[in-house]
């Protein structure tokens, strides 16, 4: 009898794990980009994003209503950035030229968190050297670093002893889509055509 039970027990966890990984495969996630994720948001992607008020290379008040209508790129630097920013920046753009030869349009957003130096005519032409789509954004103190809290991003200027001064910075970018928010955020290390691939997945899963 006792074997029997035995037999009984085994056959129920074993179906019960059978279960689960047919849970798994087949429904067990909500996430609808989970195959196109690259990194991983402590808390989630809902922690990171919102909500900003900044200024257009016009010097017009702007939204991210306003910036963000199809699947962006933000990136938050400044324009006297010596070696990281043109480079990521670039590596931005390349990414961009190559969903374009696909028929997929992102908007590269350059975010300055330098507004002492930045104006928006300085960052409308930093934008426009580096891509035609590209969107230089600036602003008050205030809404920089309300918008660099949105995307929890760092950024600390050094003393402003002379015109050169440097500014420490986070340097991720962030993928942002109209109908979802943000959903990834790509490292430094990530090349223009890993960065396009996962993008257009993103894009094809939306």
């Amino acid at each position: 009898m006792a074997r029997i039970y035995a037999i009984i027990a085994a056959l129920v966890v074993a179906l019960a794990l059978v279960g689960i990984w047919v849970f798994t495969l087949f429904g067990g996630s909500s996430d609808q980009f989970a195959q196109c994720r690259i990194g991983q948001v402590a808390g989630g992607s809902a922690q990171i994003g919102g909500p900003f008020t900044l200024l257009d290379e016009t010097g017009k008040e702007v939204t991210d209503k306003d910036i963000i209508t199809e699947p962006s790129l933000l990136y938050f630097g400044y324009t006297f950035c010596p070696d990281v920013c043109p480079l990521d920046t670039s590596r931005n753009a390349e990414a961009t030229d190559l969903l374009l030869e696909n028929g997929t349009k992102i908007t590269p957003v350059f975010i300055s968190i330098d507004p002492q130096r930045d104006t928006p005519q300085v960052v409308g032409e930093f934008a426009d050297n580096l891509h035609e789509r590209m969107i230089g954004l600036t602003g008050s103190p205030e809404q920089v670093k309300a918008a660099s809290q949105a995307y929890r991003t760092y950024y600390k200027a050094h003393p402003a002893d002379d015109e050169y001064y440097l500014v420490d910075h986070s340097t991720f970018s962030y993928l942002v889509l109209p109908e979802h928010g943000f959903v990834e955020f790509f490292k430094r290390e990530i090349s223009a055509e890993q960065m396009a691939e996962t993008i257009q997945c993103f894009v094809d899963n939306s």
